[in-house]
């Protein structure tokens, strides 16, 4: 077998592993069948795909745009490899994958390339995941349908909301409510029946939509202006090097800044805060050292930024951050990187392109979601 059959065999059993987790996410996320349950059977597993088919169709578009994109200018480029991930007990919101991603095997030629191959992507993705919130949206079951989930609500007819989400109702339950999306909300409020819209901590059992809400959040992370996240080829190419650096350099601390609030909190007890403040803010400085500053400047930029954090927390205590966003942070800072390449050609972009850059950061805002998730424990 050759080099390259080697790899497409391993790229097309990825791929079968991922549809097999996003599965048996969806099967749990949107049914409650856990297959650690002990009575998970093969018409639960079924059921997930109503959740793994349109969230595996939106991110193979989005992939299969840069790969298409990539040939068509003739860079060297591998299919996508997805990257199943489904750990449930661990994760209470797992949903079955960490993404997909293609491998470039050589630097595209020209800024326009690299701007083509990058954008191409996100505008791809975005437009399958309105397709698939269409069709959720304008498909929505009677609201007697959320009794097939929780059947323990029955009894309190449709006024359930009432009674439900209050502590003590059940004991050890886990409430997920997702947060707030413009773009989600707006196409709620034109596309669907009102009588039938689900209450917002029911909307992960409706598989269409749970599928596209999570590819509107993953199309604005892909999107941030950073190093070469699609959003960072973007930028680059709009604003060029200095431009983007500047840019990636305001987001990437905005970003932490956000994601890390309420990390080192006044109600942590006396006896637990030096040790949380010495943990955190080597974190901040091992996050921060993507800015490629001295190790003397890295350590300010850290220490600063939790002071402000802090000070914030202490004016403001019910304001908080979304700390899940600190392991994206760390990869971007460690791995991935703040700043972009230099392109081998740096030739102005076309007027239409520039509308397609400008449209994109659009999408980026529209799309961007503070807190994706809210988990607490009735």
């Amino acid at each position: 077998m050759s080099t390259e059959s080697r790899r497409v065999l391993i790229q097309f059993i990825l791929f079968v592993l991922t549809l097999v987790t996003t599965t048996l996410a969806g099967a749990e996320l949107c049914y409650g069948r856990s297959p650690i349950s002990g009575e998970f059977a093969w018409a639960d597993f079924l059921l997930g795909l109503n959740y793994s088919v349109p969230f595996l169709f939106i991110l193979s578009v989005h992939e299969f745009g840069h790969y298409l994109t990539a040939r068509y200018h003739r860079v060297d480029t591998s299919l996508p490899y997805y990257i199943p991930f489904y750990l449930p007990v661990i994760f209470p919101f797992s949903i079955g994958t960490l993404g997909a991603l293609i491998r470039l095997r050589e630097r595209p030629p020209s800024l326009t390339k690299n701007f083509d191959i990058g954008i191409a992507g996100p505008l791809a993705g975005f437009a399958a995941a309105l397709l698939v919130l269409t069709y959720g949206f304008l498909t929505l079951p009677p609201p007697e349908y959320i009794f097939s989930i929780h059947p323990e609500y029955e009894r309190f007819g449709l006024d359930y909301a009432s009674y439900v989400y209050q502590p003590g109702f059940a004991e050890n339950i886990l409430n997920i409510s997702l947060g707030d999306n413009f773009l989600f909300n707006l196409l709620s409020g034109v596309l669907a029946d009102p009588t039938r819209m689900p209450n917002p901590h029911e909307i992960i059992h409706y598989p269409f939509l749970l599928a596209g809400y999570l590819s509107l959040v993953f199309t604005a992370l892909n999107l941030l202006p950073i190093g070469q996240l699609d959003g960072g080829h973007v930028v680059y190419g709009l604003f060029g090097s200095k431009g983007h650096r500047l840019i990636a350099i305001t987001f990437f601390v905005a970003f932490v800044f956000f994601a890390g609030l309420g990390t080192v909190h006044p109600r942590i007890p006396s006896d637990e805060i030096i040790f949380t403040i010495v943990l955190y803010a080597g974190f901040l400085f091992f996050t921060f050292k993507g800015l490629r500053l001295s190790w003397q400047n890295t350590l300010i930029v850290a220490l600063v930024t939790l002071i402000i954090q802090y000070g914030v927390i202490w004016m403001f205590p019910s304001i908080e951050g979304f700390g899940s966003w600190l392991l994206f942070a760390f990869i971007l800072g460690r791995f991935i990187g703040i700043y972009h390449p230099p392109a081998l050609s740096e030739e102005p972009l076309s007027l239409g392109r520039k509308l397609l850059g400008w449209l994109a950061l659009v999408i980026l805002v529209l799309c961007f979601t503070p807190v994706p998730v809210e988990i607490s424990v009735l």
